[in-house]
């Protein structure tokens, strides 16, 4: 079952009659498209904000404890040194 060439031309003829109403719904399309993509970026940026502050907030708590480690480790050697000279 071939096309003939008065099938060829009738498609043509009512891809040519619509081809308006083509183009606004490819462009309508590319809209929605757009907005999603928009959407999805907004909410990308706010999920990485929120993943820079829980990193920066991990990161001040271990600065926390390892200078709280330190201040230990000085005491004890500290302690150490004072009962050496006893």
């Amino acid at each position: 079952m071939s096309l003939e060439q008065k099938d060829l031309e009738l498609i043509e003829s009512i891809i040519y009659k619509n081809s308006d109403d083509i183009a606004v719904s490819i462009a309508r399309s590319f809209e929605r498209l757009e907005e999603r993509v928009n959407d999805v970026e907004t909410r990308l940026y706010s999920r990485l904000s929120e993943v820079e502050d829980s990193v920066e907030s991990t990161s001040q708590d271990i600065v926390g404890s390892i200078r709280e480690f330190r201040d230990e480790i000085r005491d004890l050697v500290r302690m150490r040194d004072e009962a050496e000279l006893d």
